[in-house]
């Protein structure tokens, strides 16, 4: 398995992710590269039912094209609301394709169709449609020694009835954190690997390796 000197490969093309792996994986001695910078990876289709499946599939079957470790991550929202929606479709619950702007949309559409209203929050001013949490499952495969390791995390809180923060990606902006006041897109980056479902689960893999 991969150690200090060696290059991962991260199974994405979203560079906010790459950040945030780049950052811990560094700390490592461990060069990070994300699919802007290699070539031969297609788009591979995630056909898995679980966020584990999914991450599998994409660590896999990079490896065994650019011959290195991968690290490939699904992740997604789980809102109660909609049933444990958008959950694996996260990322193109508005299309494939679909931008970030687009399934925030469709998840405040999705919510107001299901009459979600949880509770109102005086202290804030805010309107919580929906207990929610973000899940995170990382696989990183090695394909010299065919090794394996994977870790999870979820982070729970609620969906926001509108936007708030400009930075995070994805549905930070709707996720209400309420041990820290605020939402997964007001939280600095710092703050963010601390308790996201990202964070808890790239702390375990890394204490796995």
């Amino acid at each position: 398995m991969i150690g200090e000197g060696g290059t991962l490969l991260l199974a994405t093309r979203n560079r906010g992710k790459t950040k945030e792996f780049r950052d811990a994986f560094g700390k490592l001695g461990i060069e990070v590269k994300d699919l802007h910078e290699v070539e031969g990876i297609p788009d591979i289709d995630e056909s898995g039912e679980t966020f584990a499946a999914n991450a599998f599939i994409k660590a896999t079957t990079a490896a065994n094209l650019v011959g290195l470790p991968v690290l490939a991550d699904d992740s997604g929202l789980c809102v109660d609301a909609l049933d444990g929606a958008p959950g694996v479709y996260s990322a193109r619950y508005a299309g494939e394709g679909a931008g970030d702007a687009a399934n925030n949309a469709k998840l405040l559409r999705e919510l107001e169709k299901a009459g979600a209203d949880f509770r109102s929050d005086g202290e804030f001013g805010l309107r919580l449609l929906s207990p929610a949490r973000f899940t995170c499952s990382l696989v990183l495969y090695d394909p010299e020694d065919d090794s394996r390791l994977q870790a999870e995390g979820s982070v729970e809180g609620f969906i926001l009835g509108e936007a708030r923060g400009a930075d995070g990606f994805g549905y930070d902006p709707l996720f209400w954190v309420p041990s820290h006041s605020r939402s997964m897109a007001e939280l600095t980056v710092e703050e963010k690997n601390a308790i996201s479902h990202r964070g808890q689960a790239l702390r375990k893999l890394l204490a796995l390796l």
